[in-house]
Parts: C-alpha cells; sequence; structure tokens
C-alpha cells in the first residue's frame, strides 16, 4: 500500500495512451476534455499501422512492445486505444502486466447496452475487430436478448486520413457499408474504431435519426475517470499538465494528421524506437 509522499508521486504520474496510429486521439482528447488535470503520454505505432489488417500473434506482440514504451514513462494506466489491440491483446496485457489497463471495447458495448430500446446493436469496426467478435460477445453477455449486426468498414480508416469527412465519396461509401446494418433495424450503432467518430455527421445521415451513436472515446475517458478515482489515482499536482505524444515513424505526417483530428497543433511529436 502506497502512503504520503509515494502516494503522492504515484498520482503525479502520467496516463498511457496507445494505439496503432492517429485514432487513438480521438480517446486522448477525451480523456483530457473531462481529466483537464492529467497528463497523457501518447505513442501512435505509426510504422506498423495499421493493426485491422494483422493477425492476433503480430496484435499481441506489437501491443506488448507498445506496453514497454509507455511504461518507461513511468505510467500510472494504460488506456489501449486502438479497437484492434483491444480485441486481440486486452487479456494478454492484463495478465503480463502490474499496471491497471483500459480497453475500448467494454465502456462502448456497456453505453450501448444502456441507451438501446430494442436489444437490436449495430458495430462497425476493422475487418479484425469484427472477426474478434469480441463486440459482440460482450454486449451479449451484459443484454442477452441482444441481436448483434456486425459490419467492417475498411475504407472509413483511409478517407479520414484523408481529410475526406464529408462528401458525396464518403457517403457513397457510407451508404454501401452501412445498409445491411439499416436493414436489421438497429436503433444503436457502436463506432467500434478510433477514426470513426470524425465521420458521424455522414454516418448519422444515412442511419436517421433515430438511430443513436455511441462513441467508444468518451466511453472510455468516462472509465478512465472512475478507476482513478476509486484507486485514489487523481492527479494532485496544480502545474499545468504536459503531454507528450511519441510515433514510433515519421512524426511530421503525424502532426498533420493530427490537426485534423484534433483541430490545433500538437506542440511536439517525437519519433521514439521500441527498444
Amino acid at each position: 500500500m502506497l502512503q504520503g509522499s509515494d502516494r503522492s508521486g504515484m498520482c503525479d504520474r502520467p496516463i498511457g495512451v496507445f494505439d496503432s496510429g492517429i485514432g487513438g486521439l480521438t480517446v486522448a482528447q477525451e480523456i483530457t476534455r473531462l481529466l483537464p488535470n492529467e497528463q497523457i503520454v501518447y505513442f501512435g505505432d505509426t510504422a506498423r499501422v495499421p493493426y485491422g489488417t494483422k493477425s492476433r500473434e503480430s496484435v499481441i506482440r506489437f501491443s506488448k512492445d507498445n506496453m514497454n514504451v509507455l511504461l518507461k514513462y513511468g505510467v500510472k494506466v494504460v488506456v489501449i486505444a486502438c479497437n484492434t489491440s483491444t480485441s486481440w491483446a486486452l487479456g494478454v496485457i492484463r495478465k503480463e502486466y502490474a499496471v491497471p489497463v483500459i480497453g475500448v471495447i467494454e465502456p462502448g458495448s456497456r453505453r450501448a447496452v444502456e441507451v438501446t430500446q430494442s436489444g437490436r446493436i449495430g458495430v462497425i469496426a476493422t475487418q479484425s475487430t469484427v472477426a474478434s467478435g469480441k463486440y459482440a460477445g460482450t454486449i451479449q453477455r451484459m443484454l442477452p436478448r441482444a441481436r448483434v449486426v456486425s459490419r467492417p468498414c475498411p475504407l472509413f480508416v483511409p478517407l479520414v486520413e484523408e481529410g475526406w469527412i464529408d462528401g458525396k465519396v464518403t457517403e457513397s461509401v457510407a451508404e454501401e457499408y452501412l445498409a445491411p446494418v439499416r436493414r436489421e433495424r438497429v436503433d444503436t450503432l457502436i463506432l467500434g474504431c478510433t477514426h470513426y467518430p470524425l465521420l458521424k455527421p455522414v454516418i448519422q445521415k444515412v442511419m436517421g435519426k433515430g438511430v443513436t451513436l455511441v462513441d467508444s472515446a468518451t466511453e472510455t475517458a468516462r472509465e478512465v475517470k472512475a478507476l482513478l478515482e476509486s484507486k485514489g489515482l487523481s492527479r494532485k499536482s496544480t502545474r499545468p499538465p504536459r503531454h507528450e505524444f511519441l510515433v514510433s515513424d515519421e512524426p511530421e505526417h503525424f502532426r498533420i494528421l493530427a490537426k485534423r483530428f484534433l483541430g490545433h497543433d500538437l506542440v511536439s511529436v517525437r519519433r521514439v524506437d521500441h527498444v
């Protein structure tokens, strides 16, 4: 049990967030919005993105590498902001590392179960996340009567990274992907990839006003807040938080994309190696 200055020192450590690349910034942004006094160390594995087409074994190995990067910065909790990493690696990571670890699937699933009226819940995600069945399994564990309709939407990620978050091309792609989900008359749709919140207006337009969109980033931030409060780990320092952004490849490209995601420039992005 930590006491005195040891406890204070632990509280003032940063929150670690990792993703396969840029998308996890939507999670980091929600954490900073909900917990403005907390510091974040964000690591984007841009050298090996995307994870959505990789094997389970590769995703687990990459996720361990990312954990090891963040642990060098003394993080007090780690958020796996990548849905694919959460799908394949969360259980392994929790067994092998002592630091508390939060994924994005359970928070989003819980919120979907809370808001659905019909029990018909849609999930859109990468091919790997859909193939894992983690969203469907988690939802049905929480709500056995639920009917879950899952659909991979692989073109959404490159559209977002190109800045094509609206317009005829994006809407046409969304219509194609979402038509089968809409036919199942879902009343709730989980955006199961951290890129997808940037497409909310288009997705909402295609699905219709009667469908509630669930953004896992918002729900994950709430879970981080609850965890810190329950463990007494909320930051005590009154000094302004200083966030760090790390990548495994070219920082400038990440900085350009980050501005599209966040609407502002990042002060500093540094390249680091996994080893």
